[in-house]
Formats: structure tokens, sequence, C-alpha cells
């Protein structure tokens, strides 16, 4: 029997891509600093929730990493132990959820939520502007330490969604967790074996099978 898993919907969040800062006198372009939606549903596409966007896309975007979602349930963790206080999209996530963590969530997992079906694809890689967002340099190297890199999903059926709906878990995928998948990127002492076998599962993302063969 499938277990029950119901991810609560805390906040759903978008941004176009803007400037976020000036470095060097460069400008850094990200839509990052997403903001709450304040209407009461919102479309599911294939590649972005609307009213998203991405700035970067050799490196962002495209079907498998249409949606990014981060577990609430890490806050307490940043809070104590770091003293970062986040908040919805403080990591630049489009769905702020609660309820399972990326111990609980795995690879090939689908979800409804409204009339849309998504699918884990993948953990999410940090990068130097969610540095710059958060305004802690130390936030990339703590999330790849401690694998608290929430993922992306796939959209598997377009369509309509509460944005106060919660997510449902429909269907197990049988992958890796997404922080075992994660970890497994990048520890050196985790097995080519089991490497292997994350990197088999055939909804991960090509990328990330990359990144566990060390392609």
């Amino acid at each position: 029997m499938l277990p029950v898993m119901k991810l609560q919907m805390l906040s759903v969040n978008v941004a176009r891509p803007q400037v976020l800062v000036e470095v060097e006198g460069q400008q850094v372009i990200s839509a990052i600093a997403k903001q709450r939606i304040a209407l009461a549903e919102v479309q599911v596409g294939l590649t972005n929730i609307d009213g998203d966007g991405q700035a970067d896309l050799s490196v962002h975007g495209g079907p498998d990493k249409a949606v990014y979602a981060y577990p609430a349930d890490n806050w307490p963790w940043w809070r104590d132990e770091h003293a970062f206080v986040p908040g919805p999209a403080s990591f630049g996530e489009n769905l702020t959820v609660s309820g399972a963590d990326e111990t609980a969530v795995n690879i090939g997992d689908r979800f409804s939520w409204g009339a849309a079906l998504l699918e884990v694809s993948q953990p999410r890689m940090p990068c130097f502007k969610m540095q710059l967002h958060a305004r802690r340099m130390d936030i990339a190297s703590l999330l790849t330490i401690s694998g608290r890199c929430g993922w992306y999903l796939r959209v598997i059926e377009p369509g309509s969604a509460p944005v106060d709906a919660p997510m449902e878990r429909v269907l197990e995928g049988g992958g890796g967790s997404v922080r075992d998948t994660f970890l497994a990127a990048f520890n050196r002492r985790v097995p080519e074996a089991a490497r292997r076998q994350l990197a088999a599962h055939p909804a991960l993302a090509r990328a990330w099978k990359r990144a566990l063969l060390r392609e």
C-alpha cells in the first residue's frame, strides 16, 4: 500500500529575471528573488509556473527543472545550527512545502497538485546566486554538506492548481531518496556500484546521471 504523503503548500513563489546585485560593476541577472503569488490559482506549464522565468537557461529551467520545491522542515536546522532564518522563497524555490524532507522524498515520486501531475526529477545543485540572494557566502557549502537541497520536479500533466492546495503523492517512484542521490554525487567514498544504481533510475534527470557516474 502506498505510504500516505501530503506536502502542505506554505507558499507558491515566482519571479521574472531581474538584476539581483552588481558585482565589480557587473550586473548579476537572476530570477531567484521570488515573491509569493497572491492569486488563488496558478497555471502549471511544462517548463514553469505561470509568471516564473529563468535568466540563464544553460543551467536553469527546462523540463527537468520546471518547478523547484523546498521543505520548511529544514528551517529549524538552518536557524538553530547556523543562525540563518529562512522563510518562503529563501532558497529561490517555487514551492515552499512542509510534511517531508529530502530523506523521505524519492526520485520518481509523483505528486498531484490540483489538476497538475509532477514528478521528482533531481536534487537542486547550489550556485553562487543562492549565496548572493541569501547574503550568506557559506550557504552553498552548508547545503552541499548537509544535503538539504530541495528537489526539482518535471511536469507530467500541466494544469491549474490552487495555491493553498497540498501536493499528494500518488506514485512512489522507487528511486533513491533526494538526499542520498545528492550526497552520492559529492561524496567520493560512495561506492561506484551504489552510484550506478542511483543513476540507473529512469526518472533521474540526465545531468544528475552524469554527476553520479562522474562523467
